[in-house]
């Protein structure tokens, strides 16, 4: 049998705590192709969303899913957001808070970490002749012990 990961337990956790405490839990979320959030608000494939009790109605953390109804620019959404997805977990007023590491699409770190970048910043400037690359230059610091 697997271990059950912890991550749902400390949400559910940081979200009495902000409420008894009369706190907003804020929730940082890396958004993916089965997150249900508005892609508006979505900034660099981030979105931090207010999960209080006045911010959200029907609010449930289970162990998989964190489901909710809120407005949007006074537009009722629903929101829909997989465990996996979460990010973190903080009080806004004083940043107390999980952070959370989010696994990335395998497939997709891959191509990214063994993409040549000369060749596609020369692509996309239209540039071809190596000779008109500049080196970087080295840096001016120093190691001092």
């Amino acid at each position: 049998m697997s271990e059950q990961s912890a991550k749902p337990y400390l949400v559910r956790a940081i979200c009495e705590w902000c409420a008894d405490n009369g706190l907003t839990p804020y929730l940082a979320v890396k958004v993916n192709a089965q997150t249900r959030v508005p892609t508006s608000f979505v900034k660099n494939g981030e979105i931090v969303l207010n999960i209080s009790t006045t911010a959200t109605r029907k609010l449930t953390i289970e162990n998989e899913w964190i489901q909710f109804a809120a407005r949007f620019n006074g537009v009722s959404q629903e929101v829909s957001v997989p465990l996996n997805a979460v990010s973190g977990i903080f009080a806004k007023e004083t940043g107390y808070g999980f952070a959370f590491t989010v696994a990335t699409d395998p497939v997709a770190s891959l191509a990214n970490a063994t993409a040549p970048k000369e060749v596609e910043s020369i692509a996309a400037s239209g540039k071809s002749n190596d000779a008109e690359v500049k080196p970087k230059r080295p840096s001016h610091l120093q190691i001092i012990k």
